[in-house]
């Protein structure tokens, strides 16, 4: 069997700036000429949309963007493969180093940069002058009702995906999906925890918080602007399969719907990070023990 294994992917006090099209520093005083002194203090540009364009690209093209395009060239060596996709089997969580201490340190790095990518897109909302309170709910005013509904949402998504996941391999449009080969060691399951928590705070910051949010300053309508965020969602799961793309871009509309209408994202947060850890953790658990899992 063909095996491909790929890295898994408080109270913050935001500050309460206005408006989205703001410059983020103020203009140094001008000369007589009417030309700005030469203070060496900075002189930034005010955003605008075009800038806003220029920023999405780029920091897709940093994070997920490129994941989805590594995504795609996968599937396209996986169709080319002499054996049927479901007979391939790609993992999420793999060993990253021989020595357990340094594969430690390696998948605690990874986790901390997976955290930067979102931490990164929230940070520019916030420096173009985006509430990140009110516009993406990110305070503690509501923490049983968030937890209640990333419950909810975990459940509504989990069961339908899983059974979907099973269909897609059964006909033949997904690889074989192994969420973990990392060793048996003291760590394992707190790294899988982590990394879950991981995947649902970058993906849900970048994917939803991030980009819904400048697509809204760019006036994109709600239906191209959820489609947009619901194939992004699904084009860097391409390499699981097509069953992958099309079951992370389902659950990317109705994560998108409901941050349209809440406009709060730690629930999203919460219900991806209980799916990743039911997959990571109960994989671990039952792999060998059960005949459906690979």
């Amino acid at each position: 069997m063909k095996t491909r294994s790929i890295p898994a992917h408080h109270d913050i006090r935001f500050g309460r700036l206005s408006w989205p099209f703001v410059t983020s520093a103020s203009v140094p005083p001008a000369t007589a000429d009417g030309n700005p002194g030469d203070t060496g203090a900075p002189n930034p540009r005010p955003y605008t949309a075009r800038s806003i364009r220029v920023e999405i690209v780029i920091l897709f093209l940093v994070t997920l963007g490129i994941s989805g395009l590594r995504s795609l060239v996968s599937l396209a060596d996986a169709l080319l493969a002499p054996v049927p996709l479901a007979s391939q089997t790609v993992t999420i969580m793999v060993p990253q180093a021989q020595a357990s201490f340094l594969d430690l340190i390696k998948q605690l790095l990874s986790i901390a940069s997976g955290i930067s990518w979102g931490l990164l897109g929230l940070y520019l909302l916030w420096r173009s002058g985006v509430n990140l309170r009110t516009r993406l709910g990110l305070d503690l005013r509501k923490p049983w009702a968030d937890l209640g509904v990333g419950v909810a949402l975990a459940a509504v998504i989990g069961i339908p995906g899983l059974l979907f996941y099973l269909f897609a391999v059964q006909i033949g449009i997904n690889l074989t999906v192994a969420p973990t080969t990392l060793n048996d060691v003291w760590w394992r399951a707190p790294i899988l925890i982590l990394a879950a928590i991981e995947n649902g705070f970058l993906e849900e910051a970048l994917v939803v918080g991030y980009l819904l949010t400048r697509l809204d300053q760019l006036k994109v309508p709600a239906v191209i602007a959820v489609t947009i965020s619901a194939v992004l969602r699904g084009s860097y799961h391409l390499y699981q399969g097509f069953g992958g793309f099309l079951g992370n871009a389902a659950m990317g509309v109705v994560f998108a719907v409901v941050f349209r209408r809440t406009r709060r994202l730690w629930p999203l947060v919460i219900a991806h990070s209980l799916l990743d850890i039911v997959v990571f953790v109960g994989y671990a658990a039952l792999q060998g023990k059960v005949g459906w899992l690979p």
